[in-house]
């Protein structure tokens, strides 16, 4: 029964319709065992064999699985994601030699958790004379975020950053928003630091800034998951996570979904920052 609901909501929502066919046939003959852990590991492997799309995937919540369609049930879940793991914002320290360092993740939550704590960062490190964005410990996060945070670091005009291109040919552009405070000053170089963890959101930051020039990115070649993705409850806990749109850059025209985003100056991730300083 999970099988089949599985196969049909892939058919149903996956981005590429035709790879879409190709997922649900490779689901036939999976065998489960009850041990929803166990199932939703089988089940990941399964999706992602045919073109390894790491946003497609059954996650377990031993918890129960977080609401997706009422809104104000996924605020407040939010709201206490927010009050157990941060505002998505985990540091701020200045630095030896006047370099401020924000560290980000480990989930990039909505604007309206991430918003003050960005300011707040952004104010703190007024003055510093070099950037240092930390996503190595970043895993995912919410797009109109990642556009607020980028838009801390671009100009008076609003920049394009992306386009999501949904399997009906319906297109959400992103923006960065010219009003938000404080911004840091162009002459300020900015440094991304990376690595193979980071995914979906956090490699959203590192492939703009990267994109528009306002960024080099130190660290590891990232996990490589650009597709923004839509849940599906199966029971209690499990949950199916199905890509519905692809992202392509504004300047690229492309994205890192497969490839990740691949570092300026490659090594390893324990060291980035002492590299990015150095």
């Amino acid at each position: 029964m999970i099988i089949s609901r599985v196969q049909d909501l892939v058919r149903a929502h996956y981005v590429f319709p035709d790879v879409a066919d190709q997922i649900a046939a490779g689901l036939v003959g999976i065998s489960l065992c009850d041990d929803d852990a166990a199932d939703a590991e089988t089940l990941t492997v399964a999706l992602q064999m045919m073109n390894g799309d790491r946003h497609l995937r059954v996650r377990h919540y031993p918890q129960g699985v977080p609401p997706e369609d009422d809104d104000a049930a996924v605020r407040t879940w939010f709201a206490a994601m927010v009050r157990e793991q941060g505002p998505g914002i985990s540091e701020v320290r200045r630095l030896e030699g006047n370099a401020g360092l924000v560290v980000i993740g480990p989930v990039i939550p909505p604007p309206e958790h991430l918003a003050p704590a960005a300011a707040a960062a952004f104010t703190l490190l007024g003055g510093a004379t070099r950037l240092v964005l930390d996503v190595r410990s970043c895993v995912g996060g919410v797009p109109e975020s990642v556009a607020l945070l980028v838009s801390h670091l671009c100009g008076d005009e609003p920049v394009h950053l992306q386009d999501l291109v949904r399997r009906d040919g319906i297109i959400d552009s992103s923006y960065t928003t010219p009003t938000v405070s404080p911004r840091v000053p162009a002459e300020v170089p900015v440094v991304v630091l990376t690595s193979a963890r980071t995914f979906s959101g956090g490699e959203e930051v590192a492939y703009d800034l990267q994109a528009l020039g306002r960024a080099g990115v130190v660290g590891e070649t990232t996990r490589g998951g650009a597709h923004p993705r839509e849940a599906f409850d199966l029971t209690p806990h499990l949950q199916l996570h199905v890509p519905t749109a692809r992202s392509v850059n504004a300047v690229t025209g492309s994205n890192w979904e497969g490839t990740g985003v691949v570092p300026d100056i490659e090594g390893r991730a324990e060291e980035a920052l002492e590299t990015a300083l150095g």
